[in-house]
Parts: structure tokens; C-alpha cells; sequence
């Protein structure tokens, strides 16, 4: 072997002489084979050699070893079997030294990103050890406001090459929501190695209030209004007294008989109102009856109902039963589309108007799934993921002004599939991707490539 040792790093290549002899009396043919653990990326070139009486041949091994665990760290012993044919019973094994230099790669994953609960959460996260060395780690939690306390369980990994470790997560809020809606916590749990930045994994945590926030509001609404009634009452409680004195009378004298009271004849009756005569009374009529009738000629009509996704696909269903897929776009300066289904295009092609929302509704799918993604901004936080009945709508993205419009989206239904295709701006239509039942699929701009939706087509 020249040399003897070798080295080399995960990823590239080295190569290794291998001299040989014939030191018999006869033509002979030799056959090369690797053998040791670095025989699978070892290549010999040539695989045969022939050589005469006292003639000396030379082969060349080359390792290329991938960057991968399976080309663990440190001294690989390996060998190369030589058989000749006209004596295959005297094999020659000769061996060598392949040194192969470390290289770490961690990668580190929370499962679910996004955890909810009123007095915990419960996340895990994995680490995969994706290098060829043991790699040593330490965990901790991190947030804005130190709002969270965190139990990591074990606090401290070691992974061997091509292995993962799994790490139970707990956080518990500091201070307890009684009422109120939902609170997003943005928080981190924190990966440190001996001679390596630290690598942060970034989750949320949704904190919800014990009680719903309409229960806070009647109660404190019933308190002020007990409280104002109580001290009206105390303020304004009528106060009766009574301010009659009886007289007192003369010790023997009888007091003088009090006249009764004249009898008054009944007041007169009033004097009836004449009843008006019959002919105005028919006058009025006619004129009331007149009235009537021009009042109803100015009454307005009543505006149409506005034609979504789900009226498309209900009337569609009513003529051909199966599945279907109705959809229209918000299209910036133009507002909502009139609806189109199965296929056809929906937004605009070749104007530079982008598309701010979408109104989907499907048919015999089980439902249907999806969110919107946005130029610039990337997933949107706050967008709402929402599973709809079949033949009801579906609307991703924002017809506000003042919201950024469409970049793409990602749609599931639960029986079946949905394809879809994407006109995206200085892009033109791209490929047709399809959906896997219940399985999400996006379709639109690349995310780097900050380019906005202007038409689309789908199919189930």
C-alpha cells in the first residue's frame, strides 16, 4: 500500500497505490475485492490485472466516503483481497489505515410547533444527530417577558451518529388568564454544544382564558346595574310622614252638628262629536286607498343575494350529482368574481392584479381544508385554518385594503383529492400539483420568490 494510512473528509475523496508482483513462473491473472467497513463507497480500478514471470503491476483504490453517520469518525482498518486465478487457494490479503475526520450536523425539531392550553402545554422536541460524532447538549427556555416557566425532560442529550433523542417539554404560565380570549406566547427552547452557537427552535404557546370573556362582561353588567338600582333607591325612597292633628274638644260641651254635604244633580253629558258624513268618509277611502297604491309603487326592490362558491356548487350538484369544486377570486381594484367551477380560471391572466382572497366550496369531498400564504410575509399568524361542511365556503386570505395580497395557498380535502395550478406574476402558469387524500398540498409562488397570485384552476 502507498501509503500505508490515509485520510479524508465525509463528502470528498482520496486515492491509495496498491503494488503488485508476480513472483511465480507462470502468466497469472489477479482479482481485486474491498473488504472492511469502508468496502460499500471503495472502488478499485482495475478490478483485474495481469501480469507475466518477476512483472510488477499497479492498482489505485479510491475511498469516498459520504457525508452521512455511516462514515463514522477516526482510524477504519480496511483490507484488499487478491486472488489469482491460475492459484485461487493462495489468496493475499493485504490492509491498510483510512482515517476519517468528524463532522457534526444537529437538527432540531418542535412537535407540535404551535401548543394550547389554560394552565400547561405539552410539546416534544426531537433532535436528530445527523454527523458522524456523539454529540453532547444541553436545553433551555426562553421568551419575551419571561411570561413562561419551562421543565425540560432530560435537560441533557447524548446522541450517537444517526440517532435522535426526544425531549418532553412543559410550560406553565406565570400568571393565570381567568377571562378573555385566547393569548399567543412566542417562546424558544434552546440547543447549546461545546463550540457551537446556539441553535433556538422557535414555537408558540396559546394560553386560554378559564372562562369565556362575554361571561366577564354580563357579570360586571348585572354588578353596575344592581349597584345603580340600589342607590336610586336609597337616594330617591319616598318619605312619608302624616301632618294631621286631631282637634281637641271642651270638657262638657257637645260639639256642633256638621252640615251634610248639598246632593248635586249629575253634570250634563258631553255633547257627541257629529259623525262625518258618509260620501267624505268614502272620499277618504278613496284617497287612503290611493295613497296606498302610490306608496307601494316607490317602495325599492330588494337587492339579489351575492353569488358565492357554495351557491355555484349546490346548483351544479343539482344538475350532475358527484364531486365538484366551485371558487371565485378577490381581485385587488375589482372585488369579488362572479363564480366558476371544475377547471376554469378564476382572477386575471397578463394585467398585474393580484388576487387577495379566495372563496372555495366543494361537493361529496367530506370537507374541506386550507390556508393563505402572503407576499413578503411568508404563513401569516392569525390566519384561521377551518374545516367547512360540504357545499359551504371557504374563504382564505383578506378582501381589507389594507392587507397584502395572496402569495399562495394550501388546500386538503378529506375524501379524495384537489388539484390545482397557479398563475403567478412574471412566472405565467405554473405545474399542475395534486393533493393526497387528507394530506395538505401547496400551490402558488415559491416563497423566496415574493411574487403575487393573480389567477388559478382547480379540479377534484
Amino acid at each position: 500500500m502507498e501509503p500505508a494510512s490515509a485520510t479524508v473528509d465525509p463528502g470528498s475523496s482520496t486515492t491509495v497505490r496498491l503494488r503488485v508482483r508476480n513472483t511465480g513462473d507462470i502468466v497469472d491473472e489477479y482479482r481485486f475485492e474491498p473488504v472492511g467497513d469502508p468496502a460499500p463507497w471503495t472502488t478499485v480500478e482495475p478490478r483485474a490485472l495481469r501480469l507475466y514471470p518477476g512483472t510488477t503491476g499497479t492498482v489505485e483504490l479510491t475511498f469516498a466516503p459520504p457525508r452521512t453517520p455511516d462514515a463514522t469518525a477516526g482510524p477504519n482498518p480496511y483490507a484488499v483481497r487478491v486472488t489469482p486465478t491460475e492459484h485461487p487457494d493462495a489468496v493475499t490479503v493485504p490492509e491498510g489505515n483510512l482515517t476519517i475526520t468528524p463532522f457534526t450536523e444537529v437538527r432540531a425539531e418542535l412537535v407540535p410547533t404551535t401548543v394550547k392550553g389554560r394552565f400547561r402545554g405539552r410539546p416534544r422536541l426531537a433532535v436528530d444527530n445527523l454527523g458522524n460524532t456523539k454529540v453532547t447538549a444541553s436545553l433551555g427556555g426562553k421568551d419575551t417577558g419571561e411570561r413562561l416557566a419551562y421543565d425540560l425532560q432530560p435537560g441533557n442529550v447524548q446522541i450517537e451518529p444517526g440517532r435522535a433523542a426526544f425531549v418532553k417539554a412543559t410550560l406553565r404560565p406565570r400568571q393565570i388568564t381567568w377571562f378573555g380570549s385566547n393569548q399567543e406566547q412566542p417562546y424558544a427552547i434552546t440547543l447549546r454544544r461545546a463550540g457551537a452557537e446556539p441553535e433556538e427552535v422557535n414555537g408558540t404557546f396559546v394560553q386560554r382564558g378559564i372562562l369565556p370573556g362575554w361571561l366577564a362582561t354580563t357579570f360586571g353588567l348585572l354588578l353596575a346595574l344592581t349597584i345603580a338600582f340600589v342607590t336610586i333607591w336609597l337616594a330617591y325612597r319616598p318619605q312619608l310622614q302624616s301632618v294631621a292633628r286631631e282637634k281637641p274638644e271642651k270638657a262638657g260641651q257637645l260639639a256642633p252638628p256638621r252640615p251634610s254635604p248639598p246632593i248635586s244633580s249629575p253634570p250634563p253629558k258631553a255633547q257627541e262629536k257629529p259623525s262625518e258624513p258618509a260620501e267624505k268618509s268614502g272620499k277618504g277611502g278613496q284617497d287612503d286607498q290611493k295613497g296606498g297604491g302610490g306608496g307601494g309603487g316607490d317602495e325599492p326592490k330588494e337587492k339579489p343575494a351575492e353569488k358565492t362558491a357554495a351557491t355555484a356548487v349546490r346548483e351544479i350538484v343539482a344538475r350532475s350529482a358527484g364531486r365538484h369544486i366551485c371558487y371565485r377570486a378577490f381581485v385587488q381594484d375589482d372585488g369579488w368574481q362572479e363564480p366558476v367551477c371544475d377547471g376554469a380560471e378564476a382572477g386575471t391572466v397578463g394585467q398585474g392584479k393580484p388576487i387577495k382572497a379566495l372563496n372555495i366550496a366543494v361537493s361529496d369531498t367530506k370537507g374541506v381544508t386550507g390556508a393563505s400564504a402572503y407576499v413578503g410575509e411568508g404563513w401569516r399568524k392569525g390566519d384561521s385554518w377551518k374545516k367547512e361542511d360540504d357545499r359551504k365556503d371557504l374563504v382564505l386570505g383578506s378582501t381589507e385594503s389594507a392587507d397584502p395580497p395572496m402569495e399562495g395557498f394550501t388546500l386538503q380535502v378529506f375524501d379524495g383529492s384537489v388539484c390545482h395550478e397557479a398563475y403567478v406574476k412574471d412566472r405565467n402558469w405554473l405545474g399542475k400539483g395534486c393533493t393526497e387524500p387528507g394530506k395538505w398540498r401547496y400551490g402558488g409562488s415559491a416563497m423566496e420568490w415574493n411574487l403575487q397570485l393573480e389567477a388559478v384552476r382547480f379540479t377534484v
